[in-house]
């Protein structure tokens, strides 16, 4: 069985809380510039207090929600992105399939020689698989946090250039608020919501535009969270440690 490296739902919630500031911020900003009274030239950043000022203007009422995780994963820059990064990581993917493939191997040996051999044959078994199973657990942990924070940065990229449009489209559109729903409630802070609130796919479209960056060829999808399935043969006698891939709990 292969372990695969996760595209994990987990991360991109994760740096989606933290850039949460961001948002906000780059939210006031954009309503900072878009007032005509603001005196100060377009290079020069608001000050707080024309930025809170700028903020209270903002006259919607209407609530909507945005999939931001969703947002991410879907526009053609982010499936862009992560399927080279996916590309990527193919060789060590391949590397930690090969070792967990002989781990596998040698556990099915020691199940079924176990009552042939003597007890010194026995432990040198035991002990060659412990120590791979350590390299496993070391090689895989690595790469799981070399890939995630390799996600994490092409998603914190499109997140803050996203955030602008988010801005821009609830104003022209009459939203005071937007939720995000990347988790479900209770995780998340929306029990329930219809379509008809949601603007995922119009900021979805509108950051294709700006981005200039082309669908993916037809067929190409975005990576989606796999749980990875090794697991290597056990029976009685088998060492009970067996390769890990440090998941992230599942949202």
């Amino acid at each position: 069985m292969i372990p695969k490296l996760m595209t994990s739902k987990f991360l991109i919630s994760k740096f989606a809380r933290i850039t949460v500031a961001v948002v906000f911020g780059l939210s006031v900003f954009a309503l900072a510039q878009a007032d005509p009274a603001a005196g100060a030239p377009a290079s020069a950043a608001p000050n707080a207090p024309s930025a809170a000022a700028a903020a209270a203007k903002a006259t919607g009422t209407k609530v909507g929600t945005i999939n931001i995780e969703q947002a991410i994963f879907a526009s053609n820059e982010g499936r862009r992105d992560f399927d080279v990064l996916a590309k990527k990581f193919e060789p060590k993917q391949n590397e930690l399939k090969g070792l967990a493939d002989e781990i596998d191997s040698l556990k099915k040996q020691l199940n079924a020689q176990q009552d042939k051999l003597n007890e010194e044959s026995r432990d040198k078994l035991v002990k060659q698989i412990e120590t791979k199973q350590k390299s496993f657990d070391r090689a895989t942990q690595d790469a799981q946090e070399d890939f995630q924070g390799q996600q994490g940065e092409i998603g914190n990229k499109i997140l803050t250039r996203m955030a602008p449009l988010i801005v821009k489209y609830s104003s022209e559109n009459g939203y005071g608020m937007i939720l995000d729903t990347s988790q479900q409630w209770p995780r998340g802070p929306v029990i329930w919501y219809g379509p008809a609130v949601d603007i995922t796919q119009p900021i979805v479209e509108a950051f294709n535009v700006q981005s200039g960056v082309p669908a993916p060829a037809a067929g190409s999808t975005p990576a989606k969270p796999v749980r990875p399935t090794t697991t290597p043969a056990t029976k009685a006698g088998t060492p009970a440690t067996k390769p890990s891939t440090t998941t992230p709990p599942k949202q």
